[in-house]
């Protein structure tokens, strides 16, 4: 299914889609999985990757066999965040291209399972918040992905009908959040060798054909 030429808005994923944040996160990750005496590796990430903080920490919990207790690894994970966060973070290869032609021509937003504060520090460190129209964070709806609302609030806040929009993904948690929204979904797996579905599926936000629907595409508006 070709990529819409006249959209009412386009809706992106942050961490692991626009910014390498999930390289932040893993560094962090990986301390906490270490402090409790485990590895990390792949099958550690998709435990959390593309969750909201609590979904991913009572994960955790179960894994390393001390289920009820994601608060208290919640706790001892989100400075660890935080402190990788405080350091510059690197766009994802094609991002900051790619906002630069959509930039001007139609509404952009951003929806993802971080809180704002995590949100903020991201685009800020990268200097892309002034890309978006709106933004919504996980601790600002009543579900996060992978049920739809994030994006609804986010298309809605934009005056757009997710129908006429495009959404960008990178986890199954974002896709399955995307599609239930009922929005046209490019899907750019952040995991290597992950089989993610999509109307559109690419390797990177660099791709040929994103690029140049990039540089026709018009608002609805």
């Amino acid at each position: 299914m070709a990529i819409p030429s006249v959209v009412s808005a386009v809706v992106f994923d942050c961490d692991g889609l626009l910014l390498d944040t999930e390289t932040c996160w893993s560094r962090a990750e990986a301390s906490l999985f270490a402090d409790h005496g485990f590895g990390f590796g792949a099958a550690e990430k998709d435990l959390l990757i593309g969750r909201t903080l609590e979904a991913a920490c009572a994960n955790m919990a179960e894994y390393i066999g001390r289920p009820g207790t994601g608060p208290e690894l919640h706790a001892e994970l989100l400075p660890r965040v935080e402190a990788e966060l405080s350091a510059t973070v690197e766009a994802m290869p094609g991002a900051r291209e790619l906002l630069e032609l959509l930039h001007g021509k139609v509404p952009l937003g951003v929806a993802t399972n971080s809180p704002r504060h995590l949100l903020a520090a991201a685009l800020r460190s990268a200097n892309m918040q002034h890309y978006f129209d709106v933004s919504v964070a996980s601790d600002e709806v009543a579900q996060p992905k992978p049920h739809p609302e994030l994006y609804l609030r986010a298309f809605q806040a934009l005056s757009a009908a997710p129908q006429a929009g495009v959404a960008l993904e990178d986890s199954a948690t974002g896709v399955a959040s995307a599609q239930a929204a009922g929005t046209y979904l490019i899907t750019v797996p952040s995991q290597p060798g992950k089989q993610l579905d999509g109307d559109y599926v690419a390797t990177s936000l660099a791709d040929p054909r994103i690029v140049q629907w990039a540089q026709r595409v018009t608002s609805q508006g």
